[in-house]
């Protein structure tokens, strides 16, 4: 403990500790996982290094010279009493991996003997347990669901007792993230994993972020117009072919994006697509309006897929008078060096063109796989259940990525009549776990659901 407490050296005492079997010794849990290999085709360290590089990611958020790199995150390490409960929630969160179980709640039980065997306070032993125990809940709330449903904040928030528990496991949750590959992490995990930290601080009451809703968001897209000599009420006949729902998960600059473009083509008989930078800083923004067609979310894929850049996100409305406006966040996994204003020119015009022609769509094409996959095929994982509220269904998938997935994925929902309202598209490495929001008659239906999944795992084989 007095090793934890230090201002300095912790890390490199740690590896030290490491190399030459004294951690292991002196905690055995870490002992039986030093050189443990981890077959899941995103971890890119062994079990013990991947340990000690979340640590180092910890302390590195305690490094004033490196601030910039993660403001929030440093902002709130900062101010955390006691951040040894931290280096010890990171030292224990995957020291139960391989055992068989859960890893989550195996792990607890050795994080618990060792703090009781230490001597610590009676809350910061209950932090450390928690943590461990809730290590991934965070990650797979913002990854997977969707953060402009107020219940899904509320049962997040129903796990945390307070802000000083949330506080720790998004700090957690951003260092373990990163210690898992360099490919791993991007811009756009790390604002989801802000919008739901801030989302639930508001809910905690801890926070001093306004509270948002339809109300807020509207003046405040407002207010973004009028810098852009927008006249009032010029935005009126647009917004009113939108519902809450769109108001919900759009922010406000994004609607003021979209508005900018659209307030003067509502009925526009040519599809309108507009891209830019993201404003996350990595990445690129779309937007697609155009009189609703059928395969247009296939079109879209097939056309991003071609280009090879990656779905991250996709928000899928259709307004009151049978358009669709949507938006995707595409990044370039190569991260190729090209002139991004040619580049978001060759979107805007390109992509207007195939929307526009209506030709049939070519047959998706297979893609090459990877020899990580080939080494370690991932067996394909579809899993569809109902949410809560019974508008939509849930599709998850999981599956080892290759080109050309997700317009087979999205050409198979449509040909059995069903509709995306939203996607999240996750890739780990080599694995893609991607959340559908769907609906459509099929749904109902146990014959045609049950052939529907069948026709979707027969695409995802490799």
């Amino acid at each position: 403990m007095a090793i934890l407490r230090e201002p300095r050296g912790l890390t490199w005492t740690l590896r030290s500790m490491n190399r030459y079997g004294v951690l292991g010794r002196y905690i055995p849990a870490f002992g039986r996982i030093v050189g443990q290999m981890q077959h899941d085709l995103f971890h890119i360290y062994t079990v013990d290094e991947h340990i000690l590089t979340v640590l180092r990611n910890m302390r590195r958020l305690n490094v004033p010279e490196l601030a910039h790199e993660y403001p929030l995150a440093s902002r709130l390490i900062s101010g955390f009493e006691r951040p040894e409960v931290l280096y010890l929630a990171a030292l224990f969160h995957d020291i139960a991996k391989g055992r068989g179980g859960d890893h989550s709640s195996l792990g607890k039980v050795d994080a618990l003997r060792f703090c009781r065997q230490h001597g610590l306070p009676e809350a910061d032993i209950a932090l450390v347990g928690w943590l461990v125990a809730q290590h991934l809940s965070m990650s797979a709330t913002a990854q997977k669901q969707d953060l402009s449903d107020p219940d899904v904040i509320a049962r997040f928030c129903s796990q945390v007792p307070d802000e000083r528990h949330l506080i720790a496991l998004y700090l957690l949750t951003v260092c373990d993230i990163r210690g898992t590959s360099p490919k791993v992490w991007n811009a756009w995990k790390g604002k989801l994993l802000e919008d739901l930290f801030y989302a639930a601080r508001r809910r905690l009451g801890g926070g001093s972020q306004p509270v948002s809703g339809i109300a807020a968001v509207q003046a405040e897209a407002r207010r973004i117009l009028r810098l852009y000599g927008l006249e009032d009420q010029a935005e009126a006949a647009l917004w009113s072919s939108l519902d809450d729902a769109y108001f919900l998960r759009h922010e406000a600059q994004e609607i003021a994006w979209h508005t900018r473009h659209l307030w003067h083509r509502i009925m526009t008989p040519k599809p309108v697509v507009r891209a830019r930078l993201s404003p996350i800083g990595e990445g690129v923004q779309v937007m697609i309006y155009t009189s609703d067609q059928p395969e247009l979310f296939v079109r879209i894929c097939g056309f991003f897929e071609r280009l090879s850049y990656t779905i991250l996100d996709a928000k899928i409305h259709t307004t009151r008078n049978g358009y669709a406006l949507d938006s995707f966040l595409v990044m370039d996994p190569a991260q190729r060096n090209v002139p991004y204003r040619d580049f978001l020119s060759y979107i805007e015009h390109e992509l207007g063109a195939v929307l526009a022609d209506g030709a049939p769509m070519p047959a998706v094409t297979q893609g090459r796989i990877s020899r990580h996959l080939k080494h370690f095929p991932l067996a394909p994982e579809v899993s569809l259940r109902p949410d809560e509220k019974g508008a939509f269904y849930a599709l998850s998938i999981v599956v080892g990525d290759r080109p050309g997935l997700l317009s087979a994925i999205s050409k198979v929902l449509h040909q059995h009549g069903v509709r995306i309202n939203a996607a999240k598209i996750t890739t780990l490495g080599e694995r893609a776990e991607d959340t559908f929001m769907i609906q459509g008659e099929a749904l109902s239906k146990q014959k045609a659901l049950l052939q529907m999944e069948s026709d979707l795992l027969q695409v995802l084989k490799i």
